[in-house]
């Protein structure tokens, strides 16, 4: 397997990984009436905060993810086609 392939799927699980957890993160903290429950306000600024700058890092994550997969499957297409280039002008 490639490192792009690799990388690829780590990047894309984790980016999916961190979202599912601030968004389950955030869903928990709500009141029935759909308010978040913080204790205080330092800690609401700061939460809040931390998950935006977290919804950033995983949506790099994915995009990158994406990439390394793209990449991945256009370097093997490339691969595919010279061996097929090579079988045609030397037949065994």
């Amino acid at each position: 397997m490639g490192a792009s392939l690799i990388l690829g799927i780590l990047a894309l699980v984790s980016g999916l990984g961190l979202r599912y957890w601030i968004n389950r993160r955030r869903f928990y903290r709500r009141s029935p009436t759909g308010a978040q429950g913080f204790s205080s306000y330092e800690k609401s600024v700061i939460v809040t905060n931390a998950e935006r700058v977290g919804k950033l890092v995983a949506i790099v994550l994915i995009i990158f993810g994406v990439l390394f997969l793209w990449s991945y499957s256009r370097q093997k297409k490339a691969k595919e086609k010279t061996s097929q280039n090579i079988g045609i002008q030397n037949p065994l």
